[in-house]
């Protein structure tokens, strides 16, 4: 008798490689994830500690409760630019509320909220309905939206007085949880169970797929990039009063160059830009790297302009790997 050699199949250059393909999330998001938590670690001792690990959650959650509208927008092979714009018109109008009409919390936040629907609902109607291309849509309403803020501001800062906003947004803990990271945590479940297991959900994956066949399947492709408009406006609105409440003030160039930030955080989590294609844990891993590159080159004094640089690089390198 012959003795049997057990023999193992190893995995094959091609079998490799279309397990890349097959996966949710590009590697090169894990490989960037690991390094940069690795590097950051190595470089300061002060990175992994507990304050400094909380002052990123902190400083991620604007990032993350706007990079999840601006998901939508790009699964549907739309762009959202005015997210920045957006978020300072609507804090401003949350403390002009309450300064000038009735200084209530909720009716505050809700205006906010309101405000930043509106401007996805122009967004919305300009480049789907009137079909102008939403980058240039989008690029006119963050030039307006920012205008608007300094002309309803003369430029000056709005103070606001309302613990209870204060708490309810951004001072407030529960179960030792700050209040920005609870906001975070409801919108990230919100739309995870809205893109991956409600009917709007597929109808924006179709959409943004083969926008031909989705309407041939009877979707009505234009409400749904619509609305997708809406919900990024009104969630960069809901990041304004998190901002207002933060620092009991707003002035009106707040979340200047924002839109960048959010944008990579979504394009590193995998959404494909040209649509059809992405994941909200992505968007989530996206936003921590951007949290952890921001946070870690502060530490280590790096210039803001060649922070900028790498963030530019990341987008790029991003954008090259989705498209292979």
């Amino acid at each position: 008798m012959t003795a049997q050699i057990a023999r193992v199949d190893l995995p094959t250059e091609g079998t490799v490689r279309r397990w890349i393909r097959e996966t949710d999330q590009p590697l090169f998001l894990y490989v960037s994830f690991a390094v940069l938590i690795s590097a950051f670690s190595l470089a300061t001792p002060i990175f992994l500690t507990a304050s400094n690990l909380l002052n990123i959650a902190n400083q991620t959650a604007l990032v993350t409760i706007m990079a999840m509208g601006v998901a939508f927008v790009i699964i549907t092979a739309e762009i959202d630019l005015s997210v920045g714009s957006t978020l300072a018109l609507s804090g401003v109008c949350a403390a002009l509320f309450m300064r000038d009409a009735i200084n209530n919390w909720l009716l505050a936040a809700i205006v906010a909220i309101a405000v930043g629907a509106m401007v996805g609902a122009v967004n919305g109607v300009l480049a789907v309905r009137i079909r102008i291309p939403s980058f240039l849509v989008t690029l006119g309403t963050l030039s307006m939206a920012r205008g608007i803020t300094l002309l309803v501001t003369g430029t000056s800062p709005v103070l606001v007085n309302n613990e209870t906003f204060w708490s309810v947004f951004a001072e407030g803990t529960f179960i030792g949880i700050a209040a920005p990271i609870l906001w975070t945590v409801l919108v990230v479940a919100i739309a995870w169970a809205v893109l991956h297991y409600g009917i709007f959900g597929r109808q924006l994956y179709a959409t943004g797929g083969n926008i031909d066949a989705a309407r041939f399947s009877g979707i009505n492709t234009r409400r749904v990039k619509t609305v997708a408009f809406i919900v990024s406006g009104a969630l960069a609105g809901l990041a304004g009063t998190i901002v207002a409440a933060r620092g009991h003030a707003i002035r009106p160039d707040v979340g200047a160059g924002v839109e960048l930030d959010v944008i990579a955080a979504v394009i590193l989590g995998g959404v494909s830009l040209f649509g059809g294609k992405g994941k909200i844990y992505g968007v989530i891993l996206g936003s921590l790297i951007i949290g952890i590159l921001n946070n870690g080159l502060v530490l280590l004094g790096v210039d803001p302009s060649i922070q900028l640089t790498i963030k530019g690089f990341l987008i790029v390198v991003a954008v090259a790997f989705a498209k292979r």
